[in-house]
């Protein structure tokens, strides 16, 4: 007997199969460039932390900025076309970075002028992706797919990480920014293959479009609650990976080799956090992905506490482990309880409120370093990811959401 299409192991869905494959090509190339970029920047003359500070946040800012508009244009138009045009805005960008790099002629404007086009790329490609995976799998199959989805991102993720040391070290940082140009132009001919119809337009402005998403959002205590948590725990953890940990690294470790090493133990642990989420039941998923996020406090503190390498390392595997346990529930809840109409919207709401101070602390993280040391500043950032998670925890929803069917509503327990 032929089983039906919707039991069909996922890796013979030929969208989802293309969807993996050009977010795996994607986040090769972005493996590089998140150790390249940085240590780009470094290396330039008269650079320190407040021009690396500048530039990351010029990159972070409008994914801040541009992330409703993102929302609204992917849930009025084909969400797999926008995805396209976002990765070929991201290739020319990082194309730019890349030149000027390797030419030796880097004026900061200019870096800063191409990190805000890589950021606007990411505002309008997120909530367009977060809003394909149920167009592409059947409802009852998310959580598998968002699990494989992440497997095989952290998978790319960790192989870019483990070779980016090496280029940037033997080749130079330019190089390893090229490559993650072209790999945007390959993941846009993959996800071009799609071919996701364009959603009918309404007579309604996009104004209203972004009221019916905050309502949408703002109607669920357990969403606003989380997102409100993520706005610092986000911030603090990309002061630590864009400025701190990097600053840790040069002056303990050896500088991008050791970093490499401590980012690509993270993602290990994102692979086997993703793989077991999975398959993972548990009644509360809201509840356990908010206390899966106490452990990604741990190699802030270690990396703030001058630790061993090795020991940071294993911080860093754990963290990865409990990130993921929290991203594959989280995706899956909101995908779950959000109606497909609105779902870009509301990833869009979820995405500006988690980003809500990553600037912010990116652009501080390198002048508080500089003024007290990358020591008390990573100390800080770990203290501030235990306040927030906490107080996710006050949420009665949080606490009492359950797991629905494939196309339930949310039920929420009693609260004892």
């Amino acid at each position: 007997m032929t089983p039906s299409p919707a039991r069909l192991p996922l890796r013979r869905n030929r969208r989802f199969a293309l969807l993996v494959a050009a977010r795996f090509v994607s986040i090769l190339g972005n493996g590089f460039a998140r150790v390249a970029l940085a240590f780009a920047v470094l290396a330039l003359s008269g650079s320190g932390p407040g021009r690396l500070s500048l530039v990351l946040a010029c990159q972070a800012l409008p994914q801040l900025v541009f992330v409703l508009v993102g929302g609204v244009v992917a849930d009025r138009t084909s969400r797999s076309r926008l995805m396209v045009l976002a990765d070929v805005a991201g290739a020319a960008a990082y194309a730019g970075l890349a030149a000027m790099v390797l030419t030796g002629h880097a004026p900061l404007g200019a870096m800063c002028v191409l990190a805000v086009l890589t950021g606007t790329a990411t505002a309008m490609f997120a909530p367009a992706m977060d809003g394909v995976v149920p167009l592409v799998v059947p409802a009852d199959r998310l959580q598998e797919a968002n699990g494989l989805l992440r497997v095989g991102s952290h998978g790319a993720l960790l192989l870019g990480l483990a070779l980016s040391g090496v280029t940037v070290a033997f080749v130079g940082a330019g190089w390893a920014l090229a490559l993650n140009a072209a790999s945007f132009v390959v993941s846009a001919a993959l996800t071009g293959g799609l071919r996701l119809a364009g959603r009918p337009r309404g007579g309604s402005s996009g104004w209203t479009d972004l009221r019916e998403g905050w309502t949408a959002f703002a109607g669920r205590q357990w969403l606003w609650a989380v997102v409100a948590q993520y706005t610092f725990v986000v911030a603090a953890l990309n002061a630590t990976l864009g400025v701190l940990g990097p600053l840790v690294a040069e002056e303990e470790f050896g500088g991008a080799r050791a970093w490499s090493v401590l980012v690509a133990a993270q993602a290990l642990g994102m692979i086997a956090g993703a793989g077991a989420s999975a398959r993972l039941r548990v009644g509360r998923p809201v509840l356990v992905a908010v206390l899966a996020t106490f452990p990604l406090a741990a190699p802030l503190a270690l990396l703030g506490a001058h630790a061993p390498l090795a020991v940071i390392a294993a911080a860093m595997f754990c963290a990865g482990v409990a990130g993921d346990v929290f991203a594959v529930l989280w995706s899956t809840t909101v995908q779950r309880e959000i109606p497909e109409d609105t779902l870009s919207r509301v990833s869009s709401y979820d995405l500006f409120g988690s980003l809500a101070f990553a600037p912010l602390g990116l652009l501080v993280a390198g002048p508080v370093a500089a003024a007290v040391g990358p020591g008390p500043a990573l100390y800080g950032c770990a203290v501030l990811v235990v306040l927030a998670t906490a107080g996710a925890l006050l949420s009665p929803q949080v606490r009492g959401l359950r797991a629905s069917g494939p196309q339930g509503q949310v039920a929420v327990a009693e609260a004892g």
